[in-house]
Order: C-alpha cells, then sequence, then structure tokens
C-alpha cells in the first residue's frame, strides 16, 4: 500500500499537477503507443538477421545483416582484414585507458607514464613494422580506432593549449591579450570542415618543395587547434566566475601568479566549467566525422563506405542506427562522468 500510495503521489505530482501537464502527459503517452509497437515490430519481429541481401529486401522489418556482414568494415575501416586483432586491440587498450583515468584513485603520477607507454604501444599496434607486425600506412586506418585517435589525443593536446589561450585572454598584457583573443575569433569565425580542407590541401602548398607531412598529422592538428579555440571560452567563462576576494586572498598569502592561478583559481575555475568542457568535449568526438573530406575513414565514414556495396545499398537506416548507437555510448558516457563530477567535485 505504502508502494502504490508513493507511486500515485509520484504520478501526481510530476506529471498530472495541472491540467497543462496533464495534457502534456497524456499526449506523450499517446505518441508512445502510437510509434513504439510499429517501431519494436520493425526492429526486432519482422527483422532479417543473416547475411543474405535477397533475403533482407524480402523482409518487412530491419535489416541487421547489413551490420553482421560489414561490421568489421564499420569499426576497423580498410585496415588489412587478417590484421583487424590489432586495431581492435589498440580500441580496447584506449578503452581501458579512459576507464582508469576516470577513477580518481589512478590520478597518480604514474597515470602520465601509463598514458604514454599505452599511446606508444597504440602506435605500434596500428602502425606494425615492428616486432613482426606488418607495417599498415595511416590511410589504411579507420573506424572506431581512428575516431578515438583523433578525439582523445586531439582533446589531450587542446585542453593545456586552451587553459594557456583563456589565461592569455584574461591578461593585462595587450598584446598577449590581442594575440589570444585574435587567435580563437580567428577559428570559431570558419567550420571545422574548412579548418581540415586547409590542413589537408592548403597547407602542403606552403612547404617547401619535396617536403610532406602526414595526412593524419595534418587532420589531427587541425582538431587540436580547432578544439583549443572553444575550450579556451568555456574555461575563461570558469575563470571569470571566480570571485575577486579568492585572487585578493592569493595576493595576500604572497603567492606568485602561476602558484595562484594552479593551485586556487584553475581547479575552481575548471569545476565550475565543467559543463561547456564536456559538451565541447562530445562534440569534438562527433566532429571526427568530417575527416572524410580528406579522405580519413572514420566510423560514420568507414559505414558509408560498406553502403557502396549495391546488394546492401539500401540499407542504410540499419547502417545509422548501428554507428549512432556506438556514439551514443560514449558521448553518453562522458555526460554521465561529468554529472558525476559536477555532484562530487572533490
Amino acid at each position: 500500500m505504502n508502494l502504490l500510495r508513493h507511486t500515485l503521489g509520484w504520478l501526481r505530482g510530476n506529471l498530472f499537477n495541472s491540467w497543462f501537464n496533464s495534457l502534456l502527459t497524456l499526449g506523450a503517452l499517446y505518441f508512445l503507443y502510437a510509434t513504439l509497437p510499429p517501431l519494436i515490430e520493425w526492429a526486432f519481429g519482422l527483422a532479417h538477421w543473416g547475411k543474405d541481401a535477397a533475403a533482407c529486401h524480402k523482409a518487412g522489418g530491419a535489416c541487421w545483416g547489413f551490420v553482421a556482414e560489414k561490421h568489421r568494415l564499420i569499426l576497423f575501416g580498410t585496415y588489412p582484414f587478417e590484421q583487424h586483432w590489432r586495431p581492435l586491440a589498440a580500441t580496447g587498450l584506449f578503452i581501458a585507458l579512459l576507464v582508469i583515468t576516470c577513477n580518481r584513485r589512478f590520478w597518480r603520477p604514474w597515470l602520465i607514464t601509463a598514458w604514454c607507454a599505452g599511446v606508444g604501444i597504440i602506435g605500434i599496434l596500428m602502425w606494425g613494422g615492428v616486432a613482426g607486425l606488418v607495417y599498415v600506412e595511416n590511410p589504411r586506418w579507420g573506424g572506431l580506432p581512428l575516431t578515438l585517435i583523433l578525439s582523445v589525443i586531439g582533446l589531450f593536446f587542446a585542453f593545456p593549449l586552451a587553459v594557456l589561450l583563456a589565461l592569455a585572454r584574461r591578461s593585462k598584457l595587450p598584446a598577449l591579450s590581442t594575440l589570444s583573443v585574435a587567435y580563437i575569433e580567428l577559428v570559431r569565425g570558419v567550420p571545422l570542415i574548412s579548418v581540415l580542407f586547409m590542413a589537408s590541401v592548403m597547407f602542403p602548398l606552403f612547404l617547401p618543395e619535396g617536403v610532406t607531412v602526414d595526412k593524419l598529422l595534418r587532420a589531427q592538428t587541425g582538431i587540436i587547434l580547432f578544439a583549443a579555440a572553444y575550450l579556451a571560452e568555456a574555461i575563461r567563462g570558469g575563470l571569470q566566475a571566480i570571485p575577486q576576494g579568492q585572487y585578493e586572498a592569493a595576493d595576500a598569502l604572497g603567492l606568485g601568479y602561476w602558484r595562484k592561478t594552479l593551485l586556487i583559481i584553475l581547479p575552481q575555475a575548471l569545476r565550475i566549467a565543467i559543463p561547456p568542457i564536456v559538451n565541447t568535449f562530445i562534440s569534438t568526438f562527433k566532429d571526427t566525422s568530417l575527416v572524410v573530406i580528406i579522405g580519413l575513414f572514420d566510423l560514420l565514414g568507414a559505414m558509408r563506405a560498406g553502403l557502396n556495396d549495391a546488394a546492401w545499398r539500401t540499407f542504410y537506416v540499419e547502417g545509422y542506427i548501428f554507428a549512432g548507437l556506438i556514439y551514443f555510448c560514449f558521448c553518453f558516457f562522458m555526460s554521465k562522468y561529468a554529472q558525476h563530477l559536477e555532484r562530487n567535485p572533490s
């Protein structure tokens, strides 16, 4: 009885506490009633799970056979088929490092060493050429490992650059502030696709004859520079939210600029700026799909490449759902972890 009374009270207080909310609740229930059963029927009841494209065309529901047939291409791009264990291991190592980093018990100096070693191992796995591993050139990388490399490494280098840009923009030195403002406004004023295009097509035109820069490195640099501008503004917002009394208290203790910033001001500012910082992290993770413009196939680009097969071309919905679920899992994890940090700041 207590549970029933509590449930009815919650429904009355949250969903039927006014006539307008009651109408919205009833409308939402009707929408779910009208759309959810057919969707479940299409996704599972009438779905075809085999790798037979002809049978998929005859089925009245979803064709998950496309995912079953092309999942390796979607996840690993054009990486040599017999070597797929290498990008799989690299992805697993990336995820393990991220999970360890999210646990505050491991926030120790050795974590930096672990990341350096881990990224080195990932590079060896992906490139090869040593320890009996077949060499695989960058253009053949793709899928989820490429998405993780571009986003994680990009944000790793963009974050300290963003902190310096945010501090420079608030600096009392006019030249430093002007340079920071010019950089941030210039980069934020153009879309990422333009930055990638310039890094891939225009940048090599300014290099001496015979000098080339790896395409993946150019894309990685473009993402770092682009993400740093957005992160700098998020961090600057946190810095502006710090009460002036905190600065005065630090000055009264006789702390210099860098000790005051690193020990007192910056930790508080980053805590305040967690929501916009994580929002930029999520955007950067998803925006790696734009590298297809320069011939690199990330997770979404590899999925589109799978649709080039004429037998499976009409099953793009299932492909986008599969890729979208992978994006959602990573983005949802970042969102929930950010909420955890906000609830437990210390």
